[in-house]
């Protein structure tokens, strides 16, 4: 434990000096109606790092509009797990050069994973001049301070970190639910799986101090959360003073606090500790998100996962038999560089004996910078698109089978708000993950309400109040 601590645990930057900005903007900005628009690509991690970036905009005097028009200021925070978040980045980048060329005083923001990346900054350096401030994954605290000097100084910044220098602390937040809460412990990732950029542009995996999570989480319960979701690129490889497992138990006995989730677990990270955790502290909901990425383990070896296929189907096997009800769903890779038909049927074969509840499923993407992206015997997209269109029929089957199998069960709903598509319709998760769609006249978002589950669709579940 000692080692992992020393390797693994985080100094904390304090948010003070960036008050002192937020403070120096929101003074220039007094008396303005000004307005900020942001949009975020890409994972759960990006979203917990728009909220911020939407509490530091708001101590600066901004409000948040929905109406990319009547913005005084854009922000675009970045991915770039997957080809198409680039190719959907500079297509929105270029439709901004005609709003700022209606609004001289309009200040443009990139962000992000992306921006990590030298060839993409200088890529906007010279094909996206309108662009204002450009700045990383590792200095984002540094929003107030950049904002502030092009205001004063109306020139353009480009400042990205090419190391974290730390965590910051006391970042204010500006959450998109009032019922549930997103709450980082990690940053980073030490894996480096052959075909993802993560640790490259998120840096070495940095565990936050436990009482700074157990303080946020405090918050958070006063104002009304009920449910979390401890993130991490790798949750579970958690380490500072003490390890996941005894975190959750940490913060199980925080007052107000319904339900406590997370995500992503690593296979090769996934203790018995952890299990037992789960299964004994009764906030702790009944899902995992374990992903498979390859069926195969001559692929998993290729990919660089550190474990086999047996090694998972045996992990699945202990979960399901630990935790009653358990709910378990995963992410599957299509197409990765040398991958035969035979090991793609592999997949098939561990999807249909692991008996996933739900999938998130990718087409393979090649990312510069990344081992994987430098071999030579890539699938054509003709055969990943074939391949990707079975799974994907084999996911349906089997999730839709789930929640059949879910019929005349009840269930506890966490109510999230009323159906986009129906007014007169709650909607809402259970304990494992799945949404219920249910009829009620009354609105009782934020409720914990039991539900019969009375039909099961491919991505939904239809109950009735009892």
């Amino acid at each position: 434990m000692d080692n992992l601590q020393k390797n693994n645990s985080a100094d904390c930057i304090i948010f003070d000096e960036q008050a002192e900005y937020c403070h120096y903007v929101a003074s220039i900005n007094r008396g303005q109606d000004l307005r900020y628009y942001l949009e975020t690509l890409g994972c759960q991690m990006n979203e917990a790092d728009s909220e911020q970036i939407s509490g530091m905009l708001m101590q600066m005097g901004y409000s948040q509009t929905q109406d990319i028009m009547k913005a005084d200021i854009i922000v675009f925070n970045t991915c770039c797990v997957r080809e198409n978040a680039e190719f959907k980045l500079y297509g929105h980048i270029g439709e901004l050069k005609t709003i700022k060329q209606a609004n001289k005083d309009l200040i443009i923001v990139i962000c992000g994973c992306m921006m990590q990346q030298t060839h993409v900054v200088e890529k906007i350096k010279k094909s996206y001049k309108f662009v204002d401030i450009v700045f990383g994954t590792h200095n984002r605290h540094e929003l107030p301070r950049l904002l502030y000097k092009r205001i004063s100084e109306k020139k353009k910044i480009y400042e990205v970190w090419e190391n974290s220098k730390g965590i910051a602390e006391n970042v204010p937040i500006e959450r998109k639910s009032r019922i549930t809460a997103f709450v980082p412990i990690t940053y980073g990732c030490d894996n480096f799986c052959s075909y993802c950029i993560v640790p490259y542009v998120r840096g070495r995996e940095k565990s936050r101090d436990p009482k700074m999570i157990k303080k946020d989480i405090m918050k958070l319960a006063s104002e009304g959360i009920k449910e979390i979701t401890l993130l991490g690129q790798n949750v579970n490889s958690y380490s500072y003073e003490m390890d996941f497992s005894e975190l959750l138990h940490y913060i199980s006995d925080i007052p107000y606090i319904d339900r406590i989730r997370f995500m992503t677990s690593h296979p090769k990270d996934l203790s018995d500790n952890l299990i037992k955790a789960m299964k004994d502290i009764p906030k702790m909901c009944s899902h995992i998100h374990l992903p498979l990425q390859s069926g195969s383990t001559n692929v998993l070896k290729q990919m660089n996962r550190k474990y086999s296929k047996d090694d998972y189907l045996v992990l699945i096997n202990k979960i399901k038999q630990s935790i009653e009800d358990i709910t378990i769903s995963t992410d599957i890779i299509v197409g990765f560089p040398g991958e035969t038909e035979e090991e793609f049927e592999e997949t098939l074969d561990v999807y249909r004996k692991a008996g996933f509840d739900f999938a998130y499923t990718f087409i393979y993407s090649k990312r510069n910078g990344t081992p994987a992206a430098n071999r030579q015997d890539q699938i054509s997209d003709d055969i990943k698109n074939k391949r990707f269109a079975k799974l994907i029929t084999l996911v349906n089957e089997m999730t839709l089978k789930s929640n059949i199998n879910d019929e005349s069960k009840i269930m506890q709903v966490l109510v999230e708000g009323r159906s986009r598509t129906n007014d007169t319709m709650m909607t809402g998760r259970t304990r494992g993950n799945k949404i219920v769609n249910f009829k009620c006249e009354a609105d009782c978002t934020g409720s914990l309400i039991d539900v019969k589950i009375i039909k099961g669709h491919t991505w939904h579940l239809e109950g009735e109040m009892i």
